[in-house]
């Protein structure tokens, strides 16, 4: 590819790519900055071209569905999901972007020339979006004029702020309608960080988050200043008072362990080191997970998961009904842990039929897939496929694309970091992130709490394990 020839194909945009992959090193300090800022600024092209073929994706979609005879409120759903799966991201994500690309494409040229020129990031393009986003297509020109000369000189947070202000400003009475709206949107949601810690974040309305707020802060600081917080900080202490608020602990540690907590045999009743997972957030040292049972002063309560011996997959159960319900629920949710689709992390909120029930799709373990409910959703639009088996998820989209993703084991072992799981087909890998022994025995074997799956043989582990039920009974 020559220089007159300049990028114009997919293949063009490959190439370039791959020149990327061997660029010469820098040589000077004033070099390497010159080099990350172009950078930067290619990152901001590509989004913009990104953007192009999205909404030329978005136009002939749309009509080809209309082509079809379908309704104009019934087209292009889905579209979200597929743009999240080639970014290799969630379909909230990739739904948001799609959003985002109409909303240049009608009504923020001047957004939408930056982003191209690389002047303006994607993450500040996203802003103007969300921020304009309730207002008429005039009203968002005028902020995106009014905001033009504004994008290389401010931040993220100030640049939200100042379009929000112009919005407002235009426009008082959709102003007033959107804040009465956002309002339904209030959630509370849980992000895993590193060091076994999390996020638990509430999206408020703006009066009730500072009074939640303010009360912590003050009964902490009350709580310091008496001497009676035990040499907490304030800080750590109003962490504390909103645990213990909202579940009705007596103190924080008081955590009732049947927040599913999966450990081995050898790291619950001896010294073995393999971490324990929380499904759907990730792992726990064994030291940690052993305390918490050991020091809780709530409820602890076991039930024993049977692996089959060879590989460590969950044992298979199967039902007739045609709802995913029970233990076999619990069991397909300790197994996917987050959501089953590929680079999709959001939480479960649906177990259903991979086959649809009404293809003859059978309600067991071999045909179950944990999905949040924007994937479950997905998967009914026309020309979407879900193909599982315990092991594997292969996702088929209208264009013919398959992303195929490795069910991830229940806890990632020693086993696994010997011989780590080998992608299972395009696009997608197996995310260690995302819990660890790949599912599934075999199909139509049954689960009973207090016997092991047949030609099993208990290890001393869990002869060892059932001289604690008198510690802790066996959940029903």
């Amino acid at each position: 590819m020559n220089q007159e020839q300049g990028v114009r194909t997919t293949g063009d945009v490959a190439a370039v790519r791959d020149a990327l992959a061997v660029l010469e090193a820098v040589e000077s300090e004033s070099g390497a900055i010159d080099r990350v800022r172009v950078l930067e600024e290619l990152k901001a092209a590509a989004t913009a071209a990104q953007a192009r073929a999205v909404i030329a994706l978005d136009r002939l979609r749309n009509e080809s569905e209309a082509a079809r005879g379908a309704e104009s409120t019934a087209r292009c759903r889905g579209l979200g999901a597929e743009i999240g799966l080639a970014r290799r991201e969630s379909p909230a994500r990739g739904a948001r972007f799609l959003g985002l690309a109409r909303s240049l494409d009608r009504d923020l040229p001047r957004t939408f020339a930056a982003l191209t020129a690389g002047a303006v990031s994607e993450e500040k393009a996203h802003v103007l979006h969300r921020e304009t986003s309730w207002l008429r297509g005039e009203k968002r020109r005028q902020v995106d004029e009014l905001m033009s000369d504004r994008f290389e000189q401010t931040g993220v947070r100030r640049l939200g702020a100042e379009a929000r202000a112009h919005a407002q400003r235009l426009d008082q009475d959709a102003a007033v309608e959107h804040l009465e709206r956002t309002v339904k949107e209030r959630r509370v949601s849980v992000r895993p960080t590193p060091g076994g810690m999390a996020y638990l974040t509430a999206l408020l309305p703006m009066p009730q988050a500072v009074a939640v707020y303010a009360t912590l802060q003050k009964s902490a600081a009350a709580l310091v200043g008496t001497g009676e917080a035990g040499g907490r900080t304030v800080a750590q202490r109003a962490a504390d008072l909103l645990v213990e608020h909202v579940t009705g602990q007596t103190t924080a540690e008081a955590v009732p362990v049947e927040v599913h907590l999966v450990m081995t045999d050898a790291a619950l009743v001896g010294e073995g080191e393999e971490p324990a997972w929380i499904p759907g957030h990730g792992p726990v040292p064994a030291g940690t997970a052993r305390r918490m049972l050991r020091d809780s002063e709530a409820g602890v309560f076991l039930r024993r998961l049977f692996t089959t011996p060879d590989s460590g997959r969950l044992v298979g159960m199967d039902s007739r009904r045609r709802e995913f319900t029970g233990l076999l629920r619990r069991m397909v949710m300790l197994r996917d842990g987050v959501c089953r689709s590929p680079f999709c992390d959001a939480p479960i909120r649906h177990v259903d039929h991979a086959q649809p029930h009404r293809d003859g799709g059978v309600t067991d373990f071999t045909n179950a897939s944990g999905l949040c409910a924007a994937c479950n959703y997905a998967k009914e639009n026309p020309g979407w496929t879900h193909d599982a088996t315990p092991d594997v998820l292969a996702v088929r989209t209208p264009t013919g694309h398959e992303y195929t993703v490795d069910t991830p084991p229940v806890m990632i072992t020693h086993a696994d970091v010997v011989a780590p799981l080998q992608s299972a087909g395009t696009g997608a890998r197996a995310d260690p992130s995302r819990a660890g022994p790949s599912p599934a025995g075999p199909a139509g074997e049954r689960l009973d709490d207090d016997r092991s799956p047949p030609g099993r043989i208990l290890s001393m582990a869990e002869h060892l394990l059932r001289s604690r039920l008198v510690e802790f009974p066996v959940a029903s």
